[in-house]
């Protein structure tokens, strides 16, 4: 276990993260009734059993938990105290479990996500937080979750401004239909329902993956090939798609057309599922007077 505190001589310890809330009912079925709504609630601190620390780290997260605000009834929250290297690639999170009710909590297996100030996705982690013990009524105790390299989605953490949060199983979330701009401004409202009854109908993609739909393809006077995907994602962040190399076949199993396109600011939001339509020039199209009442497009993959 890292040293809790890097701190100069006679210098107060800071909170480097940021707080993030949610209802007790919500994450644990469990409510208070002896509290009224307007109630504002100080968190005494709670240090673990089984946690041996000096007195100088007992001060450190005294100070600490007084700098917190106050909670709300039937409240728990995640409050970001540090955020360290333990080894090359991974990163000790220390955190403040907070709990407002009038009651002792014990928390369960859950999913963390690690967030920059932005709500990015940093990181994502299961961890068993029974570990952490039970959790007094109206208390803070401060715990260690270790996100390794295999757990987060980027090397380039920030200090400051990050946050710890509770992240509940998505499924109530429902997959749903996302269109760009300029397909919302120029799409006949017809179309728009019949993509939306579509994508309802459909078995959405499985958790974390991303795939391509055909929905139309044909060959225009000019010998070029206009191809409309849908692009699905089954991730509960947002994707952005910058280069997709595109392969399409006819009726016949044959190659009908093959390139790279190259995307702008191209996004598709957590669990939806975004048309959009490739246009091979006729340079990139091989086969002419191809046979479509059949065909299949999918991503290229690199070979190594």
């Amino acid at each position: 276990m890292l040293p809790f505190f890097r701190k100069k001589d006679n210098e107060n310890p800071k909170l480097k993260g940021n707080e993030t809330t949610i209802s007790s009912e919500e994450l644990l079925n469990e409510t208070s009734d002896s509290t009224k709504a307007e109630q504002e609630i100080n968190t005494e601190l709670s240090i673990h059993p089984e946690w041996t620390i000096s007195k100088e780290d007992q001060y450190s997260f005294q100070f600490l938990n007084m700098e917190c605000p106050p909670l709300l009834p039937n409240q728990i929250s995640l409050y970001g105290i540090s955020l360290q290297e333990e080894k090359e690639g991974d990163y000790q999170v220390t955190a403040f479990i907070r709990n407002s009710l009038d009651k002792s909590i014990t928390l369960r297996e859950t999913t963390l996500v690690l967030l920059d100030a932005e709500d990015k996705v940093l990181g994502r982690k299961t961890v068993d937080l029974s570990e952490a013990g039970t959790i007094p009524k109206r208390s803070s105790r401060p715990w260690n979750v270790v996100f390794t390299n295999q757990d987060l989605f980027t090397t380039q953490l920030p200090e400051t401004g990050w946050k710890l949060a509770f992240q509940l199983k998505p499924s109530s979330r429902k997959h749903s239909l996302e269109l760009e701009n300029s397909w919302e401004q120029t799409l006949a409202e017809k179309d728009k329902n019949k993509l939306h009854d579509m994508v309802e109908k459909l078995t959405p993609p499985k958790p974390g993956e991303v795939n391509f739909m055909g929905l139309q393809a044909s060959q225009k006077e000019d010998g070029s090939l206009h191809v409309t995907m849908l692009i699905r994602n089954g991730n509960e962040k947002n994707i952005k798609l910058e280069q997709i190399p595109l392969q399409v076949e006819d009726a016949q199993g044959e190659l009908v057309a093959k390139g790279g396109f190259t995307l702008e600011n191209f996004e598709v939001k957590a669990n939806t599922s975004k048309p959009w339509t490739f246009i091979f020039p006729k340079e990139l199209v091989q086969k002419e007077n191809t046979d479509l009442s059949r065909w299949k497009a999918y991503p290229v993959q690199k070979q190594s």
